[in-house]
């Protein structure tokens, strides 16, 4: 008698430890889904900001530091670039900067350009 109650509580224990790891080893998968999640959209997000600092740096280089007047191909690649983003708040400023019909309203536009693309690119 004395030794299948033993038996009886080493089962019961074994039992107990084993919901208790189930438990904690579900706890855990979901923790690691939710990390592995967020890594996903980390991975995602930082090519976005890598193509939006590019074009960034080649609209400083092409436009801000232009000695000349931006030629038709050069436009045409920005265009191109703008469009690749796959955004529309830097589309839609970037349409009103290129439609700019005075000097003092471009020059505001690229300022709300800039400062999109870089509020884009810290991930505001």
């Amino acid at each position: 008698m004395n030794n299948k109650l033993f038996h009886y509580f080493i089962i019961f224990v074994l039992i107990v430890m084993n919901v208790f790891y189930l438990y904690h080893t579900n706890k855990l998968t979901k923790e690691i889904n939710k990390l592995r999640t967020e890594q996903n959209r980390q991975t995602i997000t930082l090519p976005l900001n890598q193509r939006t600092l590019e074009f960034l740096s080649l609209f400083i280089k092409k436009v801000l530091k232009a000695e000349r007047e931006v030629d038709f191909d050069t436009r045409l690649m920005l265009e191109n670039k703008v469009r690749e983003l796959n955004d529309k708040e830097i589309l839609e400023a970037w349409n009103k900067f290129v439609n700019s019909k005075s000097e003092d309203e471009a020059q505001k536009n690229v300022k709300d350009l800039l400062d999109i693309l870089v509020d884009k690119s810290l991930n505001k």
